[in-house]
Protein backbone atom coordinates (compact mmCIF):
# COMPACT_ATOMS: atom_id res chain seq x y z
CA UNK A 1 0.00 0.00 0.00
CA UNK A 2 1.28 3.51 -1.08
CA UNK A 3 2.27 5.99 1.46
CA UNK A 4 -0.89 8.66 -0.27
CA UNK A 5 -3.29 5.46 -0.30
CA UNK A 6 -2.10 5.51 3.79
CA UNK A 7 -2.45 9.29 3.80
CA UNK A 8 -5.74 8.69 2.27
CA UNK A 9 -7.45 6.07 4.76
CA UNK A 10 -5.75 7.71 7.96
CA UNK A 11 -7.14 10.70 6.83
CA UNK A 12 -11.06 9.31 6.87
CA UNK A 13 -10.24 7.17 10.19
CA UNK A 14 -9.01 10.57 12.24
CA UNK A 15 -12.26 12.54 11.15
CA UNK A 16 -14.73 10.33 11.59
CA UNK A 17 -13.08 9.31 15.56
CA UNK A 18 -13.17 12.76 16.11
CA UNK A 19 -16.91 12.86 14.65
CA UNK A 20 -17.80 9.39 16.84
CA UNK A 21 -16.61 11.29 20.02
CA UNK A 22 -18.18 14.23 19.74
CA UNK A 23 -21.63 12.60 18.60
CA UNK A 24 -21.67 10.21 21.35
CA UNK A 25 -22.56 13.47 24.03
CA UNK A 26 -26.12 14.36 22.25
CA UNK A 27 -29.04 13.99 23.92
CA UNK A 28 -31.81 11.54 22.27
CA UNK A 29 -34.23 14.60 20.52
CA UNK A 30 -31.03 15.58 18.77
CA UNK A 31 -29.90 12.27 17.71
CA UNK A 32 -33.98 12.09 16.73
CA UNK A 33 -34.34 14.90 14.67
CA UNK A 34 -30.31 14.21 12.74
CA UNK A 35 -32.08 10.75 12.11
CA UNK A 36 -35.10 12.11 10.77
CA UNK A 37 -33.58 14.67 8.43
CA UNK A 38 -31.21 11.82 7.16
CA UNK A 39 -34.26 9.74 6.35
CA UNK A 40 -36.60 12.07 4.54
CA UNK A 41 -33.57 13.45 2.76
CA UNK A 42 -33.25 9.15 1.74
CA UNK A 43 -36.55 8.70 0.73
CA UNK A 44 -36.64 11.99 -1.49
CA UNK A 45 -33.66 10.43 -3.73
CA UNK A 46 -35.18 6.73 -3.67
CA UNK A 47 -35.84 6.75 -7.38
CA UNK A 48 -33.06 8.53 -8.30
CA UNK A 49 -30.60 6.28 -6.90
CA UNK A 50 -32.45 3.16 -7.63
CA UNK A 51 -32.33 4.35 -11.45
CA UNK A 52 -28.50 5.28 -10.74
CA UNK A 53 -28.00 1.57 -9.58
CA UNK A 54 -29.42 -0.04 -12.13
CA UNK A 55 -27.28 1.97 -15.01
CA UNK A 56 -24.05 1.36 -12.99
CA UNK A 57 -24.39 -2.08 -12.03
CA UNK A 58 -26.97 -3.59 -14.51
CA UNK A 59 -28.74 -5.11 -11.90
CA UNK A 60 -32.05 -5.60 -10.64
CA UNK A 61 -35.70 -3.29 -11.47
CA UNK A 62 -35.56 0.30 -10.80
CA UNK A 63 -38.65 0.47 -9.73
CA UNK A 64 -38.21 -2.47 -6.89
CA UNK A 65 -35.04 -0.78 -5.52
CA UNK A 66 -36.64 2.90 -4.98
CA UNK A 67 -39.15 0.67 -2.94
CA UNK A 68 -36.14 -1.05 -1.01
CA UNK A 69 -34.77 2.45 -0.84
CA UNK A 70 -38.01 3.69 0.99
CA UNK A 71 -38.25 0.91 3.19
CA UNK A 72 -34.75 1.39 4.23
CA UNK A 73 -35.07 5.33 5.01
CA UNK A 74 -38.32 6.88 6.08
CA UNK A 75 -39.50 2.85 6.76
CA UNK A 76 -36.62 2.41 8.65
CA UNK A 77 -36.87 5.51 10.81
CA UNK A 78 -40.61 4.59 11.47
CA UNK A 79 -39.71 1.11 11.98
CA UNK A 80 -37.90 2.42 15.61
CA UNK A 81 -39.36 5.65 16.00
CA UNK A 82 -39.83 5.55 19.95
CA UNK A 83 -36.37 3.03 20.25
CA UNK A 84 -34.44 5.00 22.16
CA UNK A 85 -30.19 3.84 21.97
CA UNK A 86 -29.25 7.28 23.62
CA UNK A 87 -31.18 7.83 27.42
CA UNK A 88 -29.75 5.55 30.30
CA UNK A 89 -31.93 3.79 31.69
CA UNK A 90 -33.21 2.35 35.41
CA UNK A 91 -34.34 -0.75 36.76
CA UNK A 92 -35.72 -0.05 40.33
CA UNK A 93 -36.32 -3.60 40.90
CA UNK A 94 -33.04 -4.95 40.20
CA UNK A 95 -31.05 -1.69 41.17
CA UNK A 96 -29.16 -1.63 38.16
CA UNK A 97 -28.65 1.54 35.70
CA UNK A 98 -28.17 1.19 32.03
CA UNK A 99 -26.55 3.81 29.87
CA UNK A 100 -25.79 3.59 26.49
CA UNK A 101 -22.33 3.78 24.84
CA UNK A 102 -21.84 4.17 21.00
CA UNK A 103 -19.08 1.60 19.16
CA UNK A 104 -17.84 4.53 17.78
CA UNK A 105 -16.38 4.13 14.20
CA UNK A 106 -18.13 1.84 11.81
CA UNK A 107 -16.54 0.51 8.62
CA UNK A 108 -19.59 -0.80 7.03
CA UNK A 109 -18.62 -2.89 3.51
CA UNK A 110 -21.34 -3.05 1.23
CA UNK A 111 -22.82 -4.98 -1.78
CA UNK A 112 -22.97 -4.33 -5.87
CA UNK A 113 -26.65 -5.89 -5.57
CA UNK A 114 -28.31 -3.77 -2.88
CA UNK A 115 -26.11 -1.28 -3.05
CA UNK A 116 -27.74 2.21 -1.99
CA UNK A 117 -30.37 0.07 0.16
CA UNK A 118 -27.80 -0.90 2.11
CA UNK A 119 -25.71 1.92 2.00
CA UNK A 120 -28.97 4.00 3.63
CA UNK A 121 -29.75 1.17 6.04
CA UNK A 122 -26.05 1.18 7.33
CA UNK A 123 -25.92 5.07 7.93
CA UNK A 124 -29.06 5.61 9.61
CA UNK A 125 -28.87 2.29 12.22
CA UNK A 126 -25.16 4.17 12.90
CA UNK A 127 -26.83 7.57 13.30
CA UNK A 128 -29.69 6.44 15.75
CA UNK A 129 -26.58 4.92 17.76
CA UNK A 130 -24.35 8.17 17.79
CA UNK A 131 -21.91 6.63 15.46
CA UNK A 132 -19.60 7.62 12.85
CA UNK A 133 -19.48 5.35 9.49
CA UNK A 134 -17.11 5.32 6.78
CA UNK A 135 -18.81 3.48 3.63
CA UNK A 136 -16.83 1.08 1.38
CA UNK A 137 -18.85 0.39 -1.44
CA UNK A 138 -18.40 -2.29 -4.07
CA UNK A 139 -16.38 -1.19 -6.91
CA UNK A 140 -19.42 -1.91 -9.54
CA UNK A 141 -21.30 0.61 -7.65
CA UNK A 142 -19.26 3.04 -6.11
CA UNK A 143 -20.75 5.97 -8.05
CA UNK A 144 -24.38 5.70 -7.07
CA UNK A 145 -23.06 4.72 -3.34
CA UNK A 146 -20.92 7.47 -3.01
CA UNK A 147 -23.09 10.10 -3.98
CA UNK A 148 -25.78 8.49 -1.32
CA UNK A 149 -23.22 9.12 0.91
CA UNK A 150 -22.34 12.36 -0.07
CA UNK A 151 -25.94 13.20 0.16
CA UNK A 152 -27.08 11.96 3.30
CA UNK A 153 -23.20 13.09 5.11
CA UNK A 154 -24.97 16.85 4.12
CA UNK A 155 -28.00 15.87 5.39
CA UNK A 156 -27.29 14.79 8.59
CA UNK A 157 -23.98 18.24 9.33
CA UNK A 158 -27.25 20.41 8.27
CA UNK A 159 -29.65 18.70 10.91
CA UNK A 160 -27.00 18.92 13.68
CA UNK A 161 -24.39 15.99 13.05
CA UNK A 162 -20.79 16.80 13.54
CA UNK A 163 -18.62 16.88 10.71
CA UNK A 164 -17.26 13.37 9.66
CA UNK A 165 -20.02 11.43 11.25
CA UNK A 166 -20.68 9.87 7.43
CA UNK A 167 -18.18 9.60 5.15
CA UNK A 168 -17.22 7.15 1.83
CA UNK A 169 -14.34 5.75 0.22
CA UNK A 170 -14.36 7.27 -2.82
CA UNK A 171 -11.93 4.92 -4.84
CA UNK A 172 -12.57 1.54 -2.80
CA UNK A 173 -9.14 -0.01 -3.62
CA UNK A 174 -8.14 -3.55 -1.90
CA UNK A 175 -5.43 -2.20 0.09
CA UNK A 176 -6.79 0.37 1.17
CA UNK A 177 -10.29 -1.11 2.32
CA UNK A 178 -7.96 -3.92 4.14
CA UNK A 179 -5.59 -1.65 5.88
CA UNK A 180 -8.79 0.18 7.26
CA UNK A 181 -10.84 -2.74 8.15
CA UNK A 182 -7.76 -3.61 10.20
CA UNK A 183 -7.11 0.19 11.61
CA UNK A 184 -7.42 0.29 15.43
CA UNK A 185 -9.29 3.41 14.50
CA UNK A 186 -12.40 1.17 13.84
CA UNK A 187 -14.27 -0.17 15.86
CA UNK A 188 -16.42 -2.46 14.06
CA UNK A 189 -16.64 -4.17 10.51
CA UNK A 190 -20.45 -4.41 9.07
CA UNK A 191 -19.64 -6.71 6.18
CA UNK A 192 -22.24 -7.43 3.48
CA UNK A 193 -21.25 -9.01 0.64
CA UNK A 194 -19.77 -12.51 -0.77
CA UNK A 195 -18.24 -15.09 1.67
CA UNK A 196 -14.47 -13.33 0.75
CA UNK A 197 -15.72 -10.26 2.10
CA UNK A 198 -16.88 -11.14 4.83
CA UNK A 199 -13.93 -13.36 5.70
CA UNK A 200 -11.40 -11.12 5.38
CA UNK A 201 -13.55 -8.85 8.02
CA UNK A 202 -13.48 -11.54 10.29
CA UNK A 203 -9.48 -11.69 9.63
CA UNK A 204 -9.32 -7.46 10.17
CA UNK A 205 -8.78 -8.21 13.86
CA UNK A 206 -11.03 -5.70 14.67
CA UNK A 207 -14.95 -6.69 16.12
CA UNK A 208 -17.23 -7.99 12.64
CA UNK A 209 -20.27 -8.30 12.16
CA UNK A 210 -20.83 -10.61 9.21
CA UNK A 211 -23.34 -12.77 7.17
CA UNK A 212 -23.17 -15.75 4.88
CA UNK A 213 -25.11 -16.86 1.70
CA UNK A 214 -28.38 -17.91 1.10
CA UNK A 215 -29.52 -20.55 -0.68
CA UNK A 216 -33.48 -20.21 0.60
CA UNK A 217 -35.66 -23.90 0.05
CA UNK A 218 -39.25 -22.97 -0.39
CA UNK A 219 -41.51 -25.90 0.87
CA UNK A 220 -45.65 -25.42 -0.19
CA UNK A 221 -47.05 -28.48 1.06
CA UNK A 222 -50.86 -29.87 0.67
CA UNK A 223 -52.66 -27.98 3.26
CA UNK A 224 -51.12 -24.65 1.47
CA UNK A 225 -53.49 -21.88 0.10
CA UNK A 226 -52.19 -22.44 -3.16
CA UNK A 227 -53.48 -19.41 -5.08
CA UNK A 228 -51.67 -17.13 -2.47
CA UNK A 229 -48.24 -19.31 -2.52
CA UNK A 230 -48.21 -19.59 -6.35
CA UNK A 231 -48.74 -15.60 -6.49
CA UNK A 232 -46.48 -14.75 -3.74
CA UNK A 233 -43.54 -16.55 -4.43
CA UNK A 234 -43.54 -15.39 -8.13
CA UNK A 235 -43.65 -11.85 -6.81
CA UNK A 236 -41.20 -12.67 -4.76
CA UNK A 237 -38.78 -14.96 -6.86
CA UNK A 238 -38.66 -11.98 -9.80
CA UNK A 239 -38.67 -8.78 -7.07
CA UNK A 240 -35.58 -6.88 -8.04
CA UNK A 241 -34.68 -10.04 -10.90
CA UNK A 242 -33.99 -11.84 -8.01
CA UNK A 243 -30.85 -9.84 -6.52
CA UNK A 244 -31.92 -9.85 -2.76
CA UNK A 245 -29.99 -12.98 -1.05
CA UNK A 246 -33.69 -14.24 0.66
CA UNK A 247 -35.08 -14.98 -2.44
CA UNK A 248 -36.29 -18.44 -3.25
CA UNK A 249 -34.00 -20.68 -4.61
CA UNK A 250 -35.68 -24.26 -4.22
CA UNK A 251 -39.07 -24.60 -4.73
CA UNK A 252 -40.28 -27.96 -3.07
CA UNK A 253 -44.09 -29.05 -3.93
CA UNK A 254 -45.53 -32.05 -2.11
CA UNK A 255 -46.67 -34.36 -5.37
CA UNK A 256 -50.44 -34.14 -4.07
CA UNK A 257 -50.27 -30.27 -5.10
CA UNK A 258 -47.55 -29.67 -7.39
CA UNK A 259 -49.40 -29.55 -10.58
CA UNK A 260 -52.01 -27.62 -9.25
CA UNK A 261 -49.30 -25.43 -8.19
CA UNK A 262 -47.66 -24.99 -10.92
CA UNK A 263 -50.20 -24.44 -13.10
CA UNK A 264 -51.32 -21.15 -10.60
CA UNK A 265 -47.67 -19.63 -10.82
CA UNK A 266 -48.83 -16.75 -13.42
CA UNK A 267 -45.36 -15.52 -15.13
CA UNK A 268 -43.97 -18.66 -14.49
CA UNK A 269 -42.42 -20.74 -17.42
CA UNK A 270 -41.80 -24.57 -16.45
CA UNK A 271 -39.08 -25.63 -18.50
CA UNK A 272 -38.59 -28.46 -20.29
CA UNK A 273 -36.14 -31.11 -19.74
CA UNK A 274 -33.75 -30.31 -22.73
CA UNK A 275 -34.55 -26.17 -22.14
CA UNK A 276 -33.86 -27.07 -18.39
CA UNK A 277 -30.04 -28.37 -19.65
CA UNK A 278 -29.85 -25.16 -22.22
CA UNK A 279 -30.73 -22.63 -18.50
CA UNK A 280 -28.55 -24.83 -16.55
CA UNK A 281 -25.59 -24.94 -19.03
CA UNK A 282 -25.60 -20.92 -19.48
CA UNK A 283 -26.19 -20.14 -15.74
CA UNK A 284 -23.22 -22.78 -14.51
CA UNK A 285 -20.33 -23.19 -17.03
CA UNK A 286 -18.12 -25.59 -15.68
CA UNK A 287 -20.75 -25.97 -12.75
CA UNK A 288 -20.14 -22.56 -11.57
CA UNK A 289 -22.69 -19.21 -11.47
CA UNK A 290 -21.76 -16.81 -14.11
CA UNK A 291 -22.16 -13.49 -12.79
CA UNK A 292 -23.38 -12.36 -15.91
CA UNK A 293 -26.58 -13.46 -15.26
CA UNK A 294 -26.67 -12.06 -11.31
CA UNK A 295 -29.85 -9.59 -11.35
CA UNK A 296 -30.89 -9.93 -15.32
CA UNK A 297 -34.78 -11.02 -16.10
CA UNK A 298 -35.93 -14.32 -16.90
CA UNK A 299 -36.78 -13.29 -20.67
CA UNK A 300 -32.94 -12.33 -21.23
CA UNK A 301 -32.01 -15.39 -19.09
CA UNK A 302 -33.94 -17.23 -21.87
CA UNK A 303 -32.71 -15.54 -24.95
CA UNK A 304 -28.99 -16.37 -23.86
CA UNK A 305 -29.78 -19.93 -23.47
CA UNK A 306 -31.32 -20.31 -26.47
CA UNK A 307 -34.90 -21.24 -24.75
CA UNK A 308 -38.05 -19.16 -25.73
CA UNK A 309 -40.76 -18.45 -23.67
CA UNK A 310 -43.65 -16.66 -23.41
CA UNK A 311 -44.01 -13.00 -23.29
CA UNK A 312 -44.52 -11.42 -20.27
CA UNK A 313 -42.31 -14.29 -18.11
CA UNK A 314 -40.71 -13.41 -14.81
CA UNK A 315 -39.33 -16.84 -13.39
CA UNK A 316 -37.90 -19.71 -15.05
CA UNK A 317 -38.84 -22.89 -13.47
CA UNK A 318 -36.27 -25.65 -13.43
CA UNK A 319 -37.09 -29.27 -12.64
CA UNK A 320 -34.91 -30.97 -10.74
CA UNK A 321 -34.20 -34.82 -9.67
CA UNK A 322 -32.47 -34.01 -6.14
CA UNK A 323 -30.90 -31.78 -3.78
CA UNK A 324 -27.43 -32.55 -4.22
CA UNK A 325 -24.32 -30.31 -4.60
CA UNK A 326 -23.83 -32.26 -8.12
CA UNK A 327 -26.75 -30.53 -9.34
CA UNK A 328 -25.94 -26.51 -10.07
CA UNK A 329 -29.48 -25.43 -9.42
CA UNK A 330 -29.96 -26.61 -6.16
CA UNK A 331 -27.12 -24.06 -5.39
CA UNK A 332 -27.97 -20.10 -4.75
CA UNK A 333 -29.26 -18.12 -7.74
CA UNK A 334 -29.19 -13.86 -7.50
CA UNK A 335 -31.22 -14.08 -10.96
CA UNK A 336 -35.05 -15.60 -11.53
CA UNK A 337 -34.09 -18.97 -12.20
CA UNK A 338 -36.23 -21.16 -9.59
CA UNK A 339 -35.62 -25.23 -8.97
CA UNK A 340 -38.81 -26.88 -8.65
CA UNK A 341 -38.18 -30.46 -6.70
CA UNK A 342 -41.61 -32.07 -5.98
CA UNK A 343 -41.67 -34.62 -2.69
CA UNK A 344 -44.20 -37.27 -1.70
CA UNK A 345 -44.67 -35.71 1.44
CA UNK A 346 -44.11 -32.80 4.08
CA UNK A 347 -41.73 -34.99 5.49
CA UNK A 348 -40.23 -35.23 2.80
CA UNK A 349 -39.94 -31.79 1.72
CA UNK A 350 -38.52 -30.94 5.34
CA UNK A 351 -35.71 -33.29 4.54
CA UNK A 352 -34.95 -31.87 0.94
CA UNK A 353 -35.20 -28.40 2.54
CA UNK A 354 -32.03 -29.56 4.85
CA UNK A 355 -30.67 -30.93 2.12
CA UNK A 356 -30.14 -28.04 -0.35
CA UNK A 357 -28.74 -26.16 3.12
CA UNK A 358 -26.17 -28.23 3.10
CA UNK A 359 -25.15 -27.25 -0.07
CA UNK A 360 -25.39 -23.70 1.03
CA UNK A 361 -26.81 -21.11 3.00
CA UNK A 362 -26.79 -22.74 6.49
CA UNK A 363 -28.33 -20.36 8.83
CA UNK A 364 -29.82 -17.99 6.47
CA UNK A 365 -33.17 -18.62 6.01
CA UNK A 366 -35.97 -20.37 4.59
CA UNK A 367 -39.87 -20.08 3.71
CA UNK A 368 -43.16 -22.24 3.97
CA UNK A 369 -46.58 -22.30 2.36
CA UNK A 370 -48.83 -24.31 5.11
CA UNK A 371 -52.12 -23.70 7.22
CA UNK A 372 -50.78 -26.92 9.60
CA UNK A 373 -48.92 -25.47 12.39
CA UNK A 374 -47.29 -28.95 13.23
CA UNK A 375 -46.14 -29.33 10.13
CA UNK A 376 -44.84 -25.59 9.95
CA UNK A 377 -43.13 -25.99 13.58
CA UNK A 378 -41.91 -29.17 12.39
CA UNK A 379 -39.97 -27.36 9.63
CA UNK A 380 -38.80 -24.80 12.11
CA UNK A 381 -37.38 -27.28 14.30
CA UNK A 382 -35.63 -29.20 11.83
CA UNK A 383 -34.59 -26.56 9.26
CA UNK A 384 -31.24 -25.03 9.92
CA UNK A 385 -32.07 -20.92 9.39
CA UNK A 386 -32.45 -18.07 11.95
CA UNK A 387 -35.30 -17.04 9.88
CA UNK A 388 -38.51 -18.34 8.26
CA UNK A 389 -40.89 -17.08 6.45
CA UNK A 390 -44.27 -18.16 6.94
CA UNK A 391 -47.25 -17.68 4.22
CA UNK A 392 -44.92 -14.97 2.79
CA UNK A 393 -42.30 -14.33 -0.35
CA UNK A 394 -39.18 -14.97 1.14
CA UNK A 395 -37.33 -11.66 -0.55
CA UNK A 396 -39.16 -9.33 1.78
CA UNK A 397 -40.19 -11.71 4.46
CA UNK A 398 -37.00 -12.43 5.87
CA UNK A 399 -35.80 -9.13 5.32
CA UNK A 400 -38.41 -7.47 7.77
CA UNK A 401 -39.97 -5.64 4.69
CA UNK A 402 -43.99 -8.28 4.64
CA UNK A 403 -42.98 -9.83 8.14
CA UNK A 404 -42.59 -8.08 11.97
CA UNK A 405 -38.57 -9.38 11.46
CA UNK A 406 -36.36 -6.07 12.01
CA UNK A 407 -35.99 -3.85 7.88
CA UNK A 408 -32.73 -5.17 7.29
CA UNK A 409 -30.33 -5.56 4.13
CA UNK A 410 -28.05 -7.51 6.61
CA UNK A 411 -28.82 -10.80 7.35
CA UNK A 412 -27.14 -12.50 10.39
CA UNK A 413 -26.73 -16.65 10.24
CA UNK A 414 -25.31 -17.16 12.92
CA UNK A 415 -23.33 -19.82 14.75
CA UNK A 416 -24.48 -22.62 12.67
CA UNK A 417 -23.45 -20.38 9.41
CA UNK A 418 -20.22 -19.15 10.69
CA UNK A 419 -21.46 -15.81 11.62
CA UNK A 420 -20.91 -13.60 14.78
CA UNK A 421 -24.68 -12.18 13.92
CA UNK A 422 -27.68 -14.37 14.04
CA UNK A 423 -29.99 -11.93 13.75
CA UNK A 424 -31.44 -9.31 10.76
CA UNK A 425 -28.73 -6.50 11.78
CA UNK A 426 -30.62 -4.00 13.87
CA UNK A 427 -29.99 -0.85 15.72
CA UNK A 428 -28.41 -2.58 19.00
CA UNK A 429 -26.25 -4.17 17.50
CA UNK A 430 -24.19 -1.52 17.08
CA UNK A 431 -24.03 0.21 20.93
CA UNK A 432 -22.98 -1.17 24.19
CA UNK A 433 -24.45 -0.89 27.58
CA UNK A 434 -22.62 0.06 30.70
CA UNK A 435 -24.34 -1.27 33.59
CA UNK A 436 -24.32 0.43 36.83
CA UNK A 437 -25.41 -2.25 39.65
CA UNK A 438 -26.07 -0.96 43.05
CA UNK A 439 -25.61 -3.92 46.27
CA UNK A 440 -28.79 -5.99 46.61
CA UNK A 441 -29.09 -4.25 50.21
CA UNK A 442 -28.16 -1.03 49.52
CA UNK A 443 -30.80 1.78 48.47
CA UNK A 444 -31.32 2.41 44.63
CA UNK A 445 -30.38 6.17 43.63
CA UNK A 446 -33.52 8.41 41.92
CA UNK A 447 -32.02 9.26 38.58
CA UNK A 448 -35.29 10.55 37.50
CA UNK A 449 -35.05 13.83 34.93
CA UNK A 450 -30.84 13.11 35.20
CA UNK A 451 -29.19 12.63 31.46
CA UNK A 452 -25.23 13.00 31.11
CA UNK A 453 -26.44 14.12 27.33
CA UNK A 454 -27.00 17.01 26.06
CA UNK A 455 -27.33 19.14 22.72
CA UNK A 456 -24.61 21.26 20.91
CA UNK A 457 -23.71 24.14 22.39
CA UNK A 458 -24.28 26.36 19.59
CA UNK A 459 -23.24 25.53 16.35
CA UNK A 460 -21.38 22.31 15.73
CA UNK A 461 -18.31 22.93 14.80
CA UNK A 462 -16.13 21.93 11.17
CA UNK A 463 -13.68 19.24 11.50
CA UNK A 464 -10.64 20.87 12.96
CA UNK A 465 -7.95 20.08 9.68
CA UNK A 466 -7.11 17.48 7.56
CA UNK A 467 -5.12 14.43 9.26
CA UNK A 468 -2.13 15.30 6.93
CA UNK A 469 -1.73 19.04 7.93
CA UNK A 470 0.37 20.43 10.59
CA UNK A 471 -1.55 19.69 13.77
CA UNK A 472 -1.44 22.29 16.64
CA UNK A 473 -2.16 22.66 20.33
CA UNK A 474 -5.44 24.66 19.26
CA UNK A 475 -8.60 22.68 20.31
CA UNK A 476 -12.02 22.67 18.49
CA UNK A 477 -13.73 25.98 18.35
CA UNK A 478 -16.63 24.91 21.04
CA UNK A 479 -14.25 22.18 22.76
CA UNK A 480 -11.94 22.41 25.60
CA UNK A 481 -8.50 21.27 25.28
CA UNK A 482 -7.99 17.42 26.40
CA UNK A 483 -12.01 17.08 25.37
CA UNK A 484 -13.14 13.43 23.72
CA UNK A 485 -14.02 15.68 20.83
CA UNK A 486 -10.82 18.16 21.08
CA UNK A 487 -9.33 16.76 17.86
CA UNK A 488 -8.50 14.53 15.44
CA UNK A 489 -5.91 12.41 17.62
CA UNK A 490 -7.79 13.01 21.02
CA UNK A 491 -4.43 14.94 21.98
CA UNK A 492 -3.30 17.41 23.31
CA UNK A 493 -0.07 19.75 22.27
CA UNK A 494 2.84 18.33 20.65
CA UNK A 495 5.77 19.09 18.56
CA UNK A 496 6.40 18.64 14.91
CA UNK A 497 9.19 16.09 15.49
CA UNK A 498 6.68 14.42 17.29
CA UNK A 499 3.81 14.20 15.14
CA UNK A 500 5.55 13.58 12.31
CA UNK A 501 6.93 10.29 14.02
CA UNK A 502 3.66 9.23 15.24
CA UNK A 503 1.97 9.40 11.93
CA UNK A 504 5.28 7.50 10.25
CA UNK A 505 4.15 4.66 12.90
CA UNK A 506 0.93 4.50 11.73
CA UNK A 507 1.50 4.41 8.61
CA UNK A 508 4.36 1.54 9.47
CA UNK A 509 1.08 0.01 11.72
CA UNK A 510 -0.69 0.13 8.67
CA UNK A 511 0.94 -1.47 6.18
CA UNK A 512 2.17 -4.22 8.44
CA UNK A 513 -1.70 -5.18 9.32
CA UNK A 514 -2.50 -4.79 5.73
CA UNK A 515 0.20 -7.95 4.96
CA UNK A 516 -1.42 -9.83 7.62
CA UNK A 517 -4.76 -9.67 5.94
CA UNK A 518 -3.50 -10.12 2.89
CA UNK A 519 -1.69 -13.53 3.94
Amino acid sequence: MSGQTATAGNGLLERARWASRAFARYDRATVDRIVAAVARTAADNATRYAEWAVRETGFGVAEHKALKNVACSTGLAEAYAGHDYVSPRTDAAEKIMSIPRPAGVVFALTPSTNPVATVYFKIILSLMTRNAIIISPHPMAKECCSDAARTLAEAAVAAGAPDGVVQVIEEPELPLVEAMMASPLVDVVVATGGTPVVRAAYRSGNPALGVGPGNVPVLVDRSADLESAARLIVDSKSFDNSILCTNESVLIAEDAVADRLVSLMRGAHLLSGPDRDRVRDALFPGGTFDTRFVGKDATWIAERAGVRVPPGTRVLLAPIDLAVPEEPLAHEKLCPVLGLLRVPSARSGIDAARAVLRITGAGHSAAIHSTDPRTIMEFGAAVPVLRISVNAGNSLGSSGVHTNLPISMTIGTGYVGGSSAGANLQPGDLVDWTRVAYHVDAPFGDFAGLDPWSPPDGPVPRYPEPSNARRTSAAAPGMPSGDPGAGPSGTGSSGTAQDTLRDEIRRLILEELASLVRS
